[in-house]
């Protein structure tokens, strides 16, 4: 894993240093001698990562790590301090800064690359959902929309935590923070908690009575349901040699007893503002790809996804062995709803409808609109003579219950006409069999609408119905 590191440091020696250190692991160095040459690099470069000295003259590290935080082009960049000074009050300064860990000079070999690799697949993960969310068009909003992410009230945190004194200390601070908590005294307990408690924060520590807190902690990270949250391990100064197997099994920060409130607190803010814009992210992100297959009225899927998921339906055949039908159908007489009601009527008429076919089928079954007033129903593992029953009972559920519209208070008895038509082998093509439903549904209308008719097998006479009537 290489990436590119700004080193800032006023004085000669420490910057060559640590630049020898990560060059010889293969990272891209950058070097500043001073906070203005750091935040000018930092927004033209762009690092993945900054080192940066706290004691420097004019502009202190405090200074130049909240500027890059306070700036959009540099605020997802990881920033370590690396420093002389140890108290707990400069590590909270440090925190509230932006800073996401600090490393006490002279640098240990083993605590900085594990830091480094750390931080690298954080910020890599950042990158690649902020490169998605670009890509769709909507970053700036979601940029622009994240004040309540420092704010850790009503997060939920998991104490995994034996020790009951402890454990009471740590939800006390954190729920003067507004944070809400649970504790697990075993990892067995934490587990099952964690995969039911949608959790903002975990905080483990390394020994759990007698079990051991990095394994749970790295099952915590593989479950699907909670790789996602970041985890805060607690440990002494005797286990700080376990810290780097941490880092890179997957825990995002640390804090070393005894646990002091205030860079608790700090920490705890710093991960769960990452983990709220990651998550936030991800939700956008889906909602994106919702978007791009989804029809924004009816919620049901659109013509694009639905071309794609009845081609590898017909492909399946070959191995299924089973067949795949079709049904084509749309809303008879649907201009006159709209010239009579207005066309948020037919709006209406034609989520209802969507909501409708969708409730009436199985799990696996697809609905899409295909266009207008046309919808398209997809049956994977059904012959034609079982698709024509479903069009006909689908076709009764609409005709016989009146679709309700708001706020003109009427009942619209609405019908429907349907084409139904199965593919048997993958030579069919997804527009031969549109094509052919779309030839069985122009018959329906023929015929009189409101019925199902099948290419394969016609229509059944019980399918016949009246015409719609609006009023």
């Amino acid at each position: 894993m290489t990436a590119r590191i700004l080193v800032v440091d006023d004085i000669p020696a420490n910057v060559k240093l640590l630049e020898t250190k990560l060059a010889a692991e293969y990272f891209d160095v950058l070097t500043a001698r001073d906070g203005p040459e750091a935040l000018r690099i930092a927004e033209d470069q762009l690092p993945d990562i900054i080192l940066l000295d706290i004691m420097m003259p004019g502009m202190d590290g405090f200074e130049v790590c909240q500027r890059l935080k306070d700036s959009p082009k540099t605020r997802h960049i990881p920033v370590v301090m690396v420093t002389a000074l140890s108290e707990v009050p400069d590590r909270v300064r440090g925190l509230e800064a932006g800073a996401d860990d600090f490393l006490s000079k002279p640098v240990n070999d083993i605590a900085l690359f594990a830091r480094v690799r750390s931080l690298l697949r954080l910020k890599m993960m950042t990158d690649e959902l902020r490169l998605r969310q670009e890509t769709s068009g909507d970053l700036g909003v979601f940029e622009a929309d994240h004040g309540d992410d420092d704010n850790p009230r009503d997060a939920r945190v998991l104490i995994v935590e034996n020790n009951e004194t402890m454990a009471d200390r740590l939800a006390r601070y954190l729920g003067e923070s507004g944070c809400k908590t649970d504790r697990a005294a075993t990892t067995t307990q934490g587990q099952v908690l964690g995969r039911a408690g949608n959790y903002d924060l975990a905080i483990v520590n390394l020994h759990v009575g007698g079990e051991d807190g990095l394994r749970f902690c790295s099952h915590y990270r593989s479950n699907e349901q909670t790789r996602h949250v970041p985890i805060l391990l607690l440990l002494d100064d005797l286990d700080l040699p376990q810290l780097a197997k941490g880092l890179d099994i997957g825990v995002t920060d640390y804090l070393v007893k005894p646990v002091d409130r205030g860079e608790l607190l700090a920490r705890v803010r710093t991960q769960i503002r990452r983990h709220r814009y990651h998550h936030r992210l991800r939700l956008n992100l889906q909602e994106s790809v919702n978007m791009a297959f989804t029809d924004p009225l009816t919620g049901v899927y659109n013509r694009r996804y639905m071309a794609a998921h009845l081609d590898r339906k017909i492909m399946e055949i070959a191995t299924a062995e089973k067949p795949v039908s079709v049904i084509l159908f749309d809303i008879d007489h649907f201009k006159a709803i709209n010239d009579t009601y207005g066309h948020g009527a037919g709006d209406q008429v034609l989520k209802q409808l969507a909501a409708r076919v969708s409730n009436n089928l199985r799990s696996f079954d697809l609905v899409a609109r295909y266009g207008g007033e046309e919808f398209v129903v997809i049956m994977p593992d059904t012959d034609a003579e079982i698709a024509l029953r479903v069009a006909d009972r689908l076709r009764a559920r609409v005709a016989d219950e009146a679709f309700r519209v708001e706020p003109l208070e009427v009942l619209l008895e609405v019908t429907i006409s349907m084409g139904v038509t199965t593919a048997l082998d993958t030579e069919e093509t997804a527009d031969a069999l549109l094509e052919r439903a779309d030839r069985a549904l122009y018959q329906a209308k023929n015929d009189g609408r409101n019925r199902a008719v099948s290419a394969e097998l016609g229509g059944p006479r019980e399918s016949e119905g009246a015409l719609i009537s609006i009023g």
